[in-house]
């Protein structure tokens, strides 16, 4: 038997419904799917063979909510585009995956204002800026991080490979151009 990872997405805020050309549920389950996928064949990682069910939680919420979150645990007050908050600590994730049975792997936040502000910022659309976040909220909650250049370049580059799966151009090509 395979793996089974649960998404749990929770709308709290109906911009998500209203304001979006796309079913932002359906979306954050395809990139679930191809995501842990990914993350699996770059780690060398038996995660999805493994019998086991992984639950991830999403939430798709606003400014506000972000911003009371974000000044409780990260000490910062202000709203943030995505909040990811992985229940093992990324040093210890992949010994623990293996050493655990059915676990709950995080939770992911995202705001929806911010969000689209910084898509019209960038001059992409509120899709594509959507699964940028959802896959940088996945990453974190399996583990990497982007606290080292190194880190940083491995991240960044998952994200572009996963991406690009959905026709999603490199959020980080003018960055690395500059």
């Amino acid at each position: 038997m395979k793996s089974k990872i649960e998404l749990n997405v929770t709308v709290d805020d109906e911009q998500w419904t209203e304001n979006t050309d796309f079913d932002a549920v359906k979306v954050a389950e395809e990139l679930r799917d191809l995501a842990f996928a990914y993350v699996a064949d770059a780690c060398e990682h038996e995660l999805l063979a493994l019998d086991k069910t992984y639950e991830v939680n999403v939430c798709l919420s606003n400014d506000a909510e972000v911003q009371r979150l974000n000044k409780e645990f990260r000490g910062k007050d202000k709203p943030t585009n995505v909040l990811s908050f992985a229940c093992i600590d990324d040093d210890e994730f992949w010994d623990m995956l293996d050493k655990s049975a059915d676990m709950e792997l995080g939770d992911i936040i995202l705001a929806f204002e911010t969000l689209q502000r910084e898509a019209d910022e960038k001059h992409i659309t509120v899709y594509a800026h959507y699964c940028h976040l959802l896959v940088h909220g996945f990453l974190h909650i399996l583990g990497f991080d982007h606290q080292t250049d190194e880190e940083a370049d491995e991240m960044e580059s998952l994200e572009a490979e996963i991406l690009e799966q959905f026709s999603i151009d490199n959020p980080y090509q003018d960055a690395a151009e500059d």
